[in-house]
Parts: structure tokens; sequence; C-alpha cells
């Protein structure tokens, strides 16, 4: 039997299949052995409640989906006393995603999450769906921002970068400089979609974020740039819907990936990809997933 375990700064996987932030929750254990899943990420959690954008909030779009839920949560308090215990029933390590404002949020609701029996941080500095100081498309707030998280927490820390930005390459060795553990990318990219007749947008937030297959080319190409300039694991993420999907970009080189979109529309497909992945391993005669793990030929 093949070797899956990887390494995410000291977090150390089973296999690295991880289900995304707001796609999943314990709800899941119903429909899918979670248990053989290599980690789990929260919704995204602040420091104070949020109820999120206005109705309708999701759409359904030629190859995928948008979203525009505007990170709905309970707040940190609330969170751990009433939410988290369960999560650390499921028998995998619990990644908590942090968004916040200002620093000073971020710092706050990760020193809350500290004492706690989570495995480690996910910091969304890119959600496109909410007025924030936009941390994840400033190199130099980014670069102070993860220095600061670094100092409250030894928890690993991975941050969640946006594609929508300038120089995606500045950003990630912001992040690296700073501190972090690892990079996940990519979130969402920005979309509209229009009611020709009503002549307004489907969303009441007017825009959101793009995920699900159409966006697999994209995330892959911006996961190949950042690790032409970063040493530290990347995470990919974007529009994986089977185990080939995957294999692509852990051969790109990312050390994991997360599911998120497909994770509605087959509650499973984490289960199935990583039995998919260890399949592969064993017809190709790959006895550790690292020896997979950035192995193209470019």
């Amino acid at each position: 039997m093949p070797k899956l375990t990887v390494k995410i700064g000291e977090l150390e996987l089973k296999n690295p299949v991880i289900l995304a932030s707001g796609t999943c929750g314990t709800e899941l254990a119903k429909f899918t052995e979670l248990k053989k899943i290599g980690a789990i990420i929260t919704k995204s959690v602040t420091l104070d409640p949020m109820l999120g954008n206005l109705p309708p909030r999701t759409v359904e779009v030629y190859g995928g989906m948008l979203n525009a839920i505007g990170l709905e949560n309970p707040g940190v308090r609330q969170f751990i006393s009433q939410k988290l215990p369960e999560w650390l029933t499921l028998g995998i390590p619990v990644i908590a995603s942090v968004a916040g404002k200002t620093k000073a949020e971020y710092i706050e609701v990760i020193e809350k999450f500290e004492s706690t029996k989570i495995s480690g941080f996910e910091i969304n500095v890119s959600c496109p769906n909410i007025e924030e100081v936009e941390f994840g498309k400033n190199p130099d707030a980014l670069l102070e921002l993860t220095r600061e998280i670094k100092k409250v927490t030894k928890k690993p820390i991975i941050i969640k970068l946006s594609p929508n930005v300038s120089d995606i390459q500045k950003i990630a060795l912001a992040a690296e400089q700073g501190g972090a553990d690892a990079i996940s990318l990519i979130n969402t990219i920005y979309g509209l979609k229009i009611d020709i007749k009503t002549k307004t947008s489907i969303l009441g937030n007017i825009t959101g974020g793009l995920s699900g297959p159409c966006i697999k080319p994209v995330a892959l190409y911006y996961v190949y740039k950042v690790l032409e300039v970063c040493k530290i694991p990347i995470i990919g993420m974007g529009g994986i819907t089977n185990t080939q999907d995957a294999l692509e970009f852990l051969v790109v080189g990312a050390s994991a990936v997360e599911i998120g979109t497909w994770n509605f529309v087959n509650p499973n497909i984490g289960v199935e990809i990583v039995d998919g992945i260890e399949d592969y391993c064993t017809q190709k005669g790959i006895d550790d997933i690292n020896e997979l793990i950035g192995s193209r030929r470019f």
C-alpha cells in the first residue's frame, strides 16, 4: 500500500485531501467516511457574529457557481463553545478558517482558538464578498499580518490567497517571508450574473465569487506560478471534481489539495479522491505520494 502522508508545516496529514472552508461541515459525516479525509477546514470565523449578505446568495453558472455568502458565522466565542466540540469528534485534523476586517481582529480570534484542540489555521485574506482591509492584495500588509499572527500561535499557519491580484508571486512571497507554514490557493474569482428579464444582478450582493470546474486551469496556473518563487508547501484548490483533477495539482507541485464546490454535488467526493490517489499510486508503482508531488517535466 502506498504511503500517502504529507506534511504542512508541523502538521502531518494521513493523505493530501482536505475539505475546503465553507463547503463542508459536521453534517457531512452522515453521507461519507470523514475519517478517511486528510483534514477539514471550518467555515471562516470572525471575532463577532456576521449575518452575511442579502439573498440570493448562490447561483449556478456554466461550469460552476457564484456565491456571495458574506462570511456568515456566529462569531468565535459561540463557535468555540457550541460548534467546535462536534467538529473535534470527527477523528481528523480540524483547521480553523479565520477572517477579519483588521489585524487586531485576526489576532484576537486566533488567541481565542489557541487553547483549543484545532490543528492549525487557514487565514482567509481573500474573500471577494465582504468589504475589508484587503490584506491579500497588499504585500506589505500581508507580511505584517502574517508576522503578527506567528507571534501568538505555534500552530501551523496557512495563508489563503486570492487570484484577483496583479502579481500573485509578490503576495505569496510576502506570506512566506512573514513566516507562513503554507499557502493555499486559489480562492474564488470575481463574477457576475444578470437576469435579462429584470436587468439586475441575480445575486443580492451584485457580484460573487466564481468556483467550480471552470476555474481549474486558472488555479493550476497560479499554483505553478507561486511554486516558482516559494519554498513552503502549497495547497491547491479550484475546480477539483475527480481524482485526475487532484493528481494534476499534485504533479504540478501542490503538497495537498482542497475540495470545495464539488462537495455540494457529491458529498463523498473527498473519499473517492483519496481512494483514487491510492489506486493511481499502486498502479504506477509509486511507494510514497511525495514521489508524485512536483513530478512535472517542465
